[in-house]
């Protein structure tokens, strides 16, 4: 019996969210007396790194076809190393490749499951009670399973990443794949050339159609360059290709949680409050003294965003000149 966390890369590195789940599954493996064993496919110098977040074995997850990121050969690739390590419990994050691994695994190994995961389960014999958010991040709630297997997502951010000395040992496991008939035709993988990972981010500038168009997101780039944030934006920016998708955010979206949140030329709507409402702090401009997103804010500007948005870029050039 083990507990397997699936891990990710971007830009070389292990993903933050990877490794706080990394760290959230090796608490289970020690309530469980057990083995934590993280899973990767792709290579990185940083795979020490898994180690040092409570991993005791790495398996590299070794197949040409997983490198197209098909989610239906990564739920296979991911079935058959639970099945060589004997594991009771598999981790995910919450984010785009949780989503779309996590329920499949779940119903191939007949797997209670809970997807979002904000807290340490509760650890009663088989039995794991597991605390997610609902309707929308309003309130929380409690879901026991009871299943031989459990299948669990952590929403990212929920813990700080900690990393120890300890080392883990690495092997190459390899993947067979020759009777996954994938359903999925990947076309081409774009890297993401953004500096900073949106859900690793402890900044985040966004922005809706407040803007107006594409081109006038020059200034949001500037903003968050000078904060040193990532960028992000709301569903309909994205539906509209002003954005790329990878940057939607949102109940639909990806879910972050940021130290610090702006929210710049959007309404807030529920379903944006859903992706976002766990920011530490949140900063609305909006030219509608209206918008729902006041609500919510931590702090508000009413104004004109072509208007404010420069003026804070330079008053944050001046407060950074003034503390060197």
């Amino acid at each position: 019996m083990s507990v397997i966390i699936y891990t990710e890369i971007s830009k070389g590195k292990i993903k933050k969210s990877s490794l706080e789940a990394v760290n959230y599954g090796s608490r289970i493996a020690a309530q469980l007396n057990t083995t934590a064993v993280a899973l990767i496919a792709g290579d990185t110098d940083a795979i020490a790194d898994l180690g040092k977040a409570g991993a005791k074995k790495v398996l590299k997850l070794k197949n040409d076809k997983l490198a197209n990121l098909d989610s239906q050969y990564l739920t296979a690739a991911i079935e058959q190393a639970a099945a060589a390590e004997g594991a009771s419990v598999i981790i995910f994050s919450h984010d785009f490749t949780g989503k779309a691994i996590a329920p499949r695994l779940a119903a191939r190994l007949k797997a209670g499951m809970v997807a979002g995961a904000i807290d340490n389960p509760v650890i009663s014999g088989d039995s794991f009670t597991v605390k997610k958010n609902v309707f929308s991040g309003k309130a929380t709630a409690e879901y026991k399973i009871n299943s031989a297997k459990k299948v669990i997502s952590l929403l990212p951010s929920s813990f700080p990443v900690v990393l120890t000395d300890n080392t883990a040992e690495t092997a190459d496991f390899a993947v067979n794949l020759d009777n996954v008939n994938s359903l999925i035709k990947v076309k081409e993988v774009k890297q993401d050339t953004s500096e900073l990972n949106l859900a690793d981010a402890e900044i985040v500038v966004s922005a809706g159609r407040g803007l107006k168009g594409p081109e006038n997101w020059g200034m949001i780039e500037d903003l968050a360059k000078t904060l040193g944030a990532a960028t992000a934006c709301s569903r309909p920016v994205s539906d509209m290709n002003w954005r790329s998708h990878h940057e939607h955010v949102g109940q639909t979206g990806l879910a972050i949680r940021p130290n610090l949140y702006f929210a710049i030329g959007i309404s807030g709507a529920i379903q944006h409050l859903a992706g976002v409402n766990g920011s530490k702090t949140i900063v609305v401009i909006n030219s509608d003294k209206e918008a729902p997103f006041f609500k919510s804010a931590d702090y508000g500007i009413v104004g004109d965003a072509f208007e404010v948005v420069p003026k804070l870029i330079q008053a944050v050039k001046n407060f950074k000149a003034g503390h060197n």
